[in-house]
Formats: C-alpha cells, structure tokens, sequence
C-alpha cells in the first residue's frame, strides 16, 4: 500500500472538531479569531488544524461549481466489474484528473464515479475507449446530472440554519442567474485551491492588483453560488459513519415536490436531477445504519408520483470533492454508539 493510501486514525476530539465548526462557517478567519471562539490561543489551534489537514479527511474546498456555470457535463457512471477487479478499477478511476468521487457501494459490482467532461466527444471518448477499456470492467451505464441542487458544502450537520442552497432548494426556488467569471476570477479562484487561507496581499501580488480590487473580487465571487469556498470534513469524523446513495424515479409532476421535501431533511448531503429511468440522485450521511433506515422509511414514504426506489451503504470512499479519501483505520461501525453531535 502506498504511503498515501496508508490507514489514518482519526485524532478528533472536542476542541478539533469546534474549529471546525467555526472554519466551515467563516474559512478565512484567523487562526486569532478562531482561538477567540474556542477558547484556545492561536498557536494552539493553528497545530490543531494543520494536523487535522495532513490527515487528508480535513481540506479546504475552493472551485467554481460548473454546473451553475452551465459549463461542461458532470455525469454519473456505474462501472460494473466483474469478481475480484472492483477494488482496483476505484483506484483507477480515483486517480483521474476528471473525477470528482469515486465510491463503492453495497448491490452490484460497481463503481460509482461522478466525472467531469467538456462535451459530448469527450464524454463517449471516456466511456467506450477509456474508462470502457480497463482490465475488469463489463459493463457501463451513464447519466447525466441536469439540475444540481445541494451538494456536500450544503450539509451542516453541526448548524440550525441552512446553507443559502439548501434553503432555496426547501421552497422550490431555483438559484439566481451566474455571475461573469472572467479570466482574473479564475485564476483568483486557483490560487485559493492552492491556499484558500492565503492572504489577501498575496493574493493581490499574484494577480498583479491592488489589496482592495482583490478583496471586491473575493467578495463577489464568495457572495455567489457559483463558487465554493469551505473548510469540508469527511462525515465520518464528525460522527456520521452510515453514508447512503439513493436513487428515485417520480414522476415528472411531483418531481419539484420531492426535491422540496428531500431538501427538508438535514441529512442529505447531495440532491440532483438526471437523465435516466431513475431522475433523481441523492447522498444521506448518518451517525448508525438504523437511523439511515429510519431516514429512509420517513422521506421516501408519503412522496406522490415515486415509481421505484433504489438505496445503498457505501462502503468505501476512494475520491470525494476532488480529493482522494485516505483510507480509514479503526473507523467505527456504523452501528456503534453514535459521537455526541457539536
């Protein structure tokens, strides 16, 4: 196994896990205003996060969201593999540039993988020469994502109130109109992927702009939907190890009254509609598998137009936000007692 991909504990306890809750509401406080919160110096608590980070369950997440850019294609694939191949075609997959995640799940032989595509070109080159071509994979099937509605930024569990998304997506509202992402947005947004906690002054020094332009810049881009900015941590070190993929057909006159009711439930994590029999998809993060079955049981029952239902436990996270997912040691099962919530 290779060092990267070597078993990580995982070190939270109390104090890690409020900054974390502070750094995911405000990303760029310092570490001063941090220590304020929580009552540690800023010493402390920038050796807190700098270990929680060099785990790789800890990252910051800054990236423009294509799909409210209306730039590119984001598809689903169901990669079916045949016995014995499942793990290494994850892994495969996991290290390509153009997947966001990459997961397997209980059910058939397949990786689940989300993936990023300029066109329809490239989309069949990946799927019948490419991903269609690897040693042990026998079949693909491939949907594509047509309305994103929330995604993993959107779930807070650690919050009473909802994410601006999560909110319009509760009441059936659609997003307001992108912004002009122009060339030295872009490249503001590639140098907060590199450090999202740089700051300022080097920010304007890269672009070549002064303090104040560059601060109006990251104000506007950081007051839209169409960027992502935030301190994300694997669900399983906030408590919530039962993780689940669903995937409903509903008819398309009650498809808007389902989103607005699944976007209700606080444990969704991802909701988006897509092309094939099965139009909606949809990620749930839970603190046992008994309340994953209790969510399921609730939200799926009472939904007028739901033809077929499809749920599964992942079991292994291999890439998520783009990121690849260190393997976890002595993780809890999803069973156990469930961590007290911050």
């Amino acid at each position: 196994m290779a060092e990267s991909e070597s078993p990580v504990r995982m070190p939270f306890s109390g104090p890690d896990l409020e900054i974390l809750r502070f750094l995911a509401q405000q990303p760029r406080a310092s570490f001063a205003e941090v220590g304020t919160r929580v009552g540690l110096h800023e010493r402390t608590v920038a050796r807190r996060l700098e270990r929680m980070l060099h785990t790789g369950l800890v990252r910051f997440i800054a990236a423009l969201v294509s799909e409210h850019l209306g730039e590119g294609l984001v598809v689903e694939l169901a990669v079916r593999c045949a016995p014995g191949r499942l793990e290494e075609v994850a892994r495969v997959l996991a290290a390509r540039p153009d997947t966001r995640s990459v997961e397997v799940a209980t059910g058939d032989l397949v990786v689940l993988a989300e993936m990023a595509v300029k066109d329809e070109a490239e989309l069949i080159e990946v799927i019948d020469r490419t991903v269609g071509r690897l040693p042990g994979v026998l079949d693909i099937h491939s949907a594509l994502v047509l309305r994103l509605l929330l995604t993993a930024v959107d779930w807070s569990p650690y919050e009473t109130e909802p994410t601006r998304l999560r909110r319009l997506a509760m009441y059936g509202r659609r997003p307001p109109p992108p912004i002009d992402v122009d060339a030295v947005d872009r490249e503001l947004v590639d140098l907060l992927a590199e450090d999202a906690r740089m700051p300022v002054s080097s920010l304007a020094t890269r672009l070549s702009l002064s303090e104040s332009t560059t601060r109006r810049r990251l104000a506007r881009l950081m007051s839209s939907h169409v960027f992502q900015l935030r301190l994300f941590a694997e669900p399983e070190v906030l408590g919530y190890p039962a993780e689940t993929r669903f995937q409903l057909e509903v008819e398309h006159t009650h498809l808007d009254a389902t989103l607005r009711r699944l976007a209700h439930e606080p444990s969704v994590r991802y909701l988006g509609v897509t092309t094939g029999r099965s139009n909606v998809l949809g990620y749930s993060s839970h603190a046992t598998v008994a309340a994953a079955h209790d969510f399921h049981a609730r939200a799926f029952s009472g939904l007028r137009g739901l033809r077929r239902v499809e749920t599964a436990l992942l079991m292994r996270t291999y890439k998520r936000a783009g990121r690849s997912v260190p393997a976890l040691m002595g993780r809890a099962s999803p069973d156990a007692r469930p961590r007290p919530r911050i």
